[in-house]
């Protein structure tokens, strides 16, 4: 169980000693136990810190968003920024640091062991209390079931009811790449890997079937992008959506502005929609560590998770290849072996 004092103390000695610029880790929210992604800058904000089965947020997002404000004040960091880490975020730092957005030695990694809580999903709160996570005054795993704790009282629920589909299939809970840990290396068999997609391709079990599904889903699509800002992989200074070489001057026409060359349309169309979510996922191969947030904050509730399962399943069954898991090991796409499959080249 992770001691969340030596937690708090960590993080203020870092500050004290001057050894990283910030902490980037999680609060308690304005409302219930909900956590929300903090910045700390001042020793004495460390006792802020929390860690709890609320912390849902991929917090590598926030080392991607400081690296832009610097490169927009043209500044060059002095001393590396420290951040709280689970399983999935501390992958979602290797790959980033697979494809040199940053340095090693630019980031400390305060790892935390998910053990075997994980984080719940505020759905399935709802589903099974009638609740979400601003409603609860406590939540704990117990070792087989979680008990939350809101105005109606202690409940309590078996952990696959309300626990994240990503933490029920989570193959590495534990920060494999870390400065300091936190916790117990320990393993969840809550459900075998890609479960959740073997159910999905065992009702929709034809392409046909697939596509109807597919087309349904991106023609709810709002286009709202919150998918995109809210993942760490998508980095991309001009994303394919958006204008491609046009600098916009104070002469610039409302003509030229319309007629500007763009690769996908802004607007929420299902064609447009569908080449939206499909580059997206393309792009995502072999980077995507299954952190869930795109689909957590989806407003309609798309299912991205897995369309881009789909594409990590694939790099493992047909390369090995597990994305996050080294960062001496190359990126899929920046890689070749002499024995890789070719058999999907016509």
């Amino acid at each position: 169980m992770i001691n969340l004092q030596e937690l708090r103390t960590r993080a203020r000695d870092l500050l004290t000693k001057g050894e990283v610029r910030a902490v980037v880790g999680y609060r308690r929210g304005s409302r219930g136990m909900a956590a929300e992604p903090v910045v700390i800058t001042r020793p004495e904000e460390a006792a802020q810190l929390v860690w709890d089965p609320s912390c849902v947020h991929n917090l590598a997002l926030y080392l991607v968003e400081d690296r832009k404000l610097l490169k927009h004040r043209r500044q060059t960091p002095d001393k590396p920024i420290a951040i709280v880490a689970k399983g999935c975020d501390a992958r979602a730092i290797v790959v980033l640091l697979q494809e040199n957005y940053f340095k090693r030695e630019e980031v400390y990694i305060l790892g935390v062991s998910c053990e075997e809580t994980g984080v719940f999903s505020d759905q399935k709160l709802m589903r099974r209390f009638g609740v979400n996570s601003q409603a609860l005054t406590d939540a704990r795993f117990d070792g087989t079931d979680y008990v939350v704790t809101s105005a109606e009282g202690e409940q309590r629920c078996a952990a696959r009811e309300v626990m994240a589909e990503r933490c029920l299939e989570c193959r590495q809970p534990f920060p494999k790449v870390n400065d300091v840990v936190l916790g117990e290396e320990k393993a969840r068999t809550l459900e075998a890997p890609f479960a959740a997609l073997g159910r999905f391709e065992q009702t929709a079990n034809t392409q046909v079937a697939r596509w109807d599904f597919w087309k349904r889903q991106f023609d709810r699509c709002i286009r709202c992008f919150a998918c995109r800002s809210v993942c760490p992989m998508c980095y991309c200074e001009e994303c394919i959506v958006d204008s491609i070489t046009f600098t916009v001057a104070p002469d610039t026409t409302a003509e030229e502005k319309a007629n500007r060359v763009r690769w996908i349309q802004r607007s929420a169309t299902g064609s447009e929609n569908i080449g939206y979510h499909m580059t997206r996922a393309l792009h995502l191969a072999g980077r995507c560590i299954d952190c869930g947030e795109c689909e957590r904050v989806c407003p309609v509730h798309i299912p991205l998770r897995l369309l881009n399962t789909k594409l990590e399943r694939d790099a493992r069954e047909k390369f090995g290849y597990e994305p996050g898991a080294s960062i001496e090991v190359a990126s899929l796409v920046s890689s070749f072996r002499d024995d890789d499959p070719n058999d999907f080249i016509r």
